[in-house]
């Protein structure tokens, strides 16, 4: 548990520097306060734009890039009960959540770390093209210059990690905007890089909310912006970042199908986990779960027998297995939901009732379009189960939403998955497996209004670096 109240300032160039105000970040079950930060300046952005600007000039090798980031694990992996106290408290992950996140973090920055040192061109053949048989032509990737990353709070670790390390891993500078909710561990993550021997130019920390994310957005000598959060969001980012280079996650209502031919001892476990874990703060959360109406009272049951099983609540008890939502606020907003579902004829199976920040899970039944929990992102441990005919009426449904993170399906029939694969329009399959299926070497990313660009540590290295062609005539 956090014994201090933390003190988060700006960090530029190696050095600390206080801001004009402050905010506070709590704990996300006590709601005790466990940190102030300083909100960062217009002129504290522009300082931290000019010296990654400068160190920029100086070329840190791929293999240097690799070590600083190996020993940044290490330097991690050694400090785990600190960052696992940090994120229980500050993003209310249970504690198998949290140790869960840094383990994943550190295979991320382990991915990354090898990934500096294969930042390759390709050969491009030249010869033929009628007169070009003497010349040679070949691509090289170079850093694209300043990324700024901007990152959520459901993954204040793993999350950053995965715009921080192919950032860093590619040659880049990098300046970090994390969620006011979850700036500790991004701290955190910092002092490590620089205590692993990052040049201190290289890495700028910067808090604060809408007004510091549009100082950032205002600058004109940033390069690349990668972020995760609303579709609402990205699309302010887009329109401010014009011309220059984006890398977009945004919203998601994720969905999995479940035929009547699926395996149910191995589905249903995955399902309860996918819907409910990090409280359902998860783009990939299962909130719409189309079932083929033979077997849908049978899902529907067995879900919330499942759901009556996993204990939430306090995050710091060994058995908890759900712990609360972001704020009490995120946790009365998704009741609301419930209850206009409610009130509207939806049946509620389990749960449907809060304490505090910490949201019962809920399975719901009988919903329909219209309701906010079937049309909005609830972002919560809500899901709604859907009785359907057969599985081209859950692909139709899936299609017709604006959003396409990802989806999952379970059958045991190979044609209906290569047809479900071919056919939902995400970026992201998963058979056998629930929508929330990521393995963190694996490209990942959306399509329509759930972004373009791809995270995974080599395919967002890609992203963060310009490919130039070079030719020589022999």
């Amino acid at each position: 548990m956090l014994t201090h109240n933390f003190s988060i300032e700006t960090l530029i160039d190696g050095c600390r520097l206080k801001g004009h105000s402050t905010f506070s970040v709590l704990d996300r079950y006590t709601q005790s306060q466990v940190a102030e930060v300083a909100v960062s300046s217009a002129e504290q952005v522009a300082q931290a734009v000019r010296v990654a600007r400068k160190c920029l000039e100086v070329v840190v090798s791929p293999y240097e890039r690799a070590q600083i980031l190996h020993r940044a694990v290490k330097i991690i992996e050694e400090r785990r009960s600190t960052f696992v106290n940090t994120i229980v408290a500050e993003a209310g992950f249970t504690l198998v959540d949290a140790h869960s996140e840094i383990t994943r973090a550190l295979d991320t920055l382990t991915l990354s770390a090898e990934e500096a040192k294969r930042v390759l061109g390709q050969t491009v053949p030249l010869d033929g093209n009628p007169g070009q048989q003497d010349r040679l032509g070949f691509t090289i990737r170079l850093p694209v210059g300043i990324v700024c990353a901007i990152t959520p709070f459901n993954s204040p670790l793993n999350a950053v990690l995965h715009k921080v390390g192919p950032a860093l891993a590619a040659g880049n500078a990098l300046i970090l905007k994390p969620s006011g909710y979850t700036p500790i561990t991004a701290s955190l993550l910092c002092d490590a890089l620089l205590d692993a021997g990052l040049p201190p130019g290289l890495i700028s920390l910067i808090n604060g909310e809408a007004e510091v994310g549009q100082h950032l957005l205002n600058h004109p000598d940033i390069d690349f912006y990668a972020f995760t959060g609303s579709t609402r969001v990205g699309r302010l980012i887009q329109a401010a970042a014009g011309l220059r280079r984006t890398q977009l996650e945004l919203g998601s209502i994720a969905c999995t199908i479940v035929c009547a031919d699926a395996d149910l001892d191995a589905a249903i476990p995955k399902i309860a986990r996918a819907s409910f874990r990090k409280a359902g703060q998860v783009c990939t959360s299962i909130q719409r779960l189309y079932v083929e109406a033979s077997i849908a009272e049978e899902v529907t049951v067995r879900l919330a027998k499942a759901a009556a099983a996993m204990p939430c609540g306090d995050p710091r008890k060994t058995e908890t297995m759900v712990g609360p939502m972001i704020s009490v606020r995120e946790a009365e907003r998704a009741l609301s939901w419930i209850k206009e579902a409610s009130d509207q004829h939806a049946r509620i199976e389990h749960g449907g009732d809060r304490e505090g920040s910490v949201l019962q899970l809920t399975v719901l039944g009988n919903v329909r379009s219209g309701m906010a929990v079937m049309d909005r992102e609830i972002f919560a441990p809500v899901v709604s189960v859907l009785p359907v005919a057969d599985v081209n009426e859950a692909i139709r449904g899936i299609n017709a939403m604006p959003f396409g993170l990802a989806a999952g399906i379970f059958t045991r029939d190979l044609n209906r998955a290569f047809m479900a694969a071919r056919t939902i329009k995400v970026g992201a399959v998963h058979v056998n497996e629930t929508s929330s299926s990521r393995i963190d070497s694996m490209p990942y990313g959306g399509v329509k209004d759930s972004g373009f660009g791809r995270e995974g540590p080599a395919y967002a290295v890609r992203e963060m670096t310009d490919e130039r062609v070079v030719t020589i005539s022999l």
